[in-house]
């Protein structure tokens, strides 16, 4: 990922802090000899490795867990907020759009999970993890063979964290005055960028 100095977070804790609030991220290899993404829900342990590691699953009958080999880099993208820019926002005349956002990309070499237990208890982080949020979480308490035959469906896998690039790009090539009044236009259209970009200032 192109990452210009001014827009580059190296902080770690901070770049955990995000995948773990932005969680559904991009899985992109290569398959075939072609780019091949999958859409899916992560578990993350920051604490496993270096840089974290990943935990996900996707459906068997999907092909893209057959690209996975010991020498074949994986590529993970996690999105946060982003909203457009308008140049009538900034005092310099001659200026042009812009977008801003935050994003990280994670890269390492994907590993399946072959025992079905760790999986069972990988998918039941994952879902205790967002149930959590619910006043009534759902309990899991399903039946043993229906969990079985999906679970057979299914195929896991982890990703140790090699890698890990950070880009926020949030008006920080413009000047203080600017950037306050980029944050005051996107109040009230994309609230989540200019708290983001407020969080950006009053860090320093």
């Amino acid at each position: 990922m192109y990452v210009p100095a001014h827009f580059r977070e190296e902080n770690l804790s901070i770049l955990h802090n995000f995948i773990k609030e932005h969680n559904f991220g991009i899985l992109v290899t290569q398959y075939e000899g072609v780019p091949f993404a999958t859409h899916l829900p992560f578990v993350f342990y920051p604490e496993r490795g270096p840089h974290g590691t990943l935990v996900a699953h996707m459906a068997r009958a999907n092909p893209h867990w057959r690209s996975f080999t010991s020498d074949s880099e994986a590529l993970v993208i996690f999105s946060g907020p982003h909203a457009y820019i308008s140049p009538s926002w900034y005092e310099v005349e001659l200026s042009v759009p812009t977008w801003n956002y935050a994003a990280v990309h994670v890269y390492g070499y994907p590993r399946l999970i072959e025992d079905p237990q760790v999986l069972y208890s990988e998918l039941k982080a994952l879902i205790e993890t967002h149930e959590s949020q619910f006043k009534h979480p759902w309990p899991f308490a399903l039946p043993a063979d229906y969990t079985e035959k999906m679970m057979r469906g299914t195929v896991g896998f982890t990703l140790e964290i090699t890698r890990i690039e950070g880009k926020y790009k949030l008006s920080q090539n413009r000047t203080p005055s600017e950037r306050a009044r980029v944050i005051a236009a996107l109040e009230t259209t994309h609230p989540d960028v200019a708290q983001l970009m407020k969080e950006r200032e009053q860090s320093g």
